[in-house]
């Protein structure tokens, strides 16, 4: 189920692909049991979200899951990759060592290690990620930088938006639900028609934005190293801009 209706769902695959290590194993496997010890996994299917560099849970799925809401629940880690989620963390003190109670805890001691050493071995297998994420990261800076370089904004008259009409609802088969994520980092969500124009993207993002009404803006993919720029002038409806089940990003002209 998950292969056929989750990882077979384009935008999954397509913002995986951009900003994770996709790493599939058997339960039953030498690997797989390693897994679902360290992180006690009892039900399957499970996916996990785990940080490259220490090994941590970061985040964990039971059971079926619905593409939409893995895309929404991935949606937070995409901003920030493992050097800043570490820096962000509170550095823990060094424990004092009683000599005398040492020696009672030595099993304990043994059995710590072989998990870090567990830790270690999830994580260098998916050592690879830190540079994919950060290099992700690297090019998600860019695109957001560009704005700040630009010299002192002009705010143009009214530009003349299609009328919003109202959120459809019914068959999905009909629909396609976009996210957008704005300059101060909000993300508001709709449905809309396959066959509307994207045009109905500023009619619905323009009272949501500062001086949105006048001051023009355009849309980019939020995967990194995606180069499509959406533009009002665009007659493409949201199936033709490839647009359904997507996340994107509300840039200031």
């Amino acid at each position: 189920m998950l292969n056929r209706d989750t990882w077979g769902n384009d935008a999954v695959a397509q913002l995986i692909r951009s900003n994770f290590i996709f790493w599939q194993v058997y339960y039953d496997t030498s690997e797989g049991r390693k897994v679902c010890t360290y992180y006690h996994l009892v039900s399957m299917p499970a996916i996990l979200l785990i940080d490259p560099v220490t090994g941590q849970k970061m985040h964990a799925w039971n059971g079926m899951v619905h593409p939409d809401r893995l895309l929404e629940d991935l949606l937070p880690y995409l901003d920030k990759g493992p050097k800043e989620h570490h820096a962000a963390q509170p550095q823990k003190r060094p424990r004092k060592v009683d000599p005398e109670a040492s020696t009672g805890k030595q099993g304990k001691i043994a059995v710590e290690d072989e998990d870090e050493e567990l830790a270690r071995a999830v994580a260098a297998s998916l050592e690879e990620s830190k540079e994919v994420i950060e290099a992700s990261d690297a090019s998600d800076d860019m695109v957001e930088a560009e704005p700040e370089e630009e010299n002192e904004p002009t705010l143009n008259t009214k530009p003349d938006y299609p009328p919003l009409p109202e959120e459809p609802t019914g068959s999905r088969d009909l629909l396609c639900r976009v996210a957008i994520r704005l300059p101060n980092n909000r993300r508001i969500q709709r449905n809309f028609l396959h066959t509307d124009p994207i045009k109905l993207l500023w009619s619905f993002c323009a009272p949501q934005v500062e001086d949105g009404e006048r001051r023009a803006f355009h849309f980019v993919q939020a995967i990194p190293g995606a180069s499509q720029k959406l533009e009002l002038g665009s007659d493409l409806t949201f199936k033709e801009a490839g647009l359904a089940n997507s996340m994107i990003n509300l840039l200031l002209d």
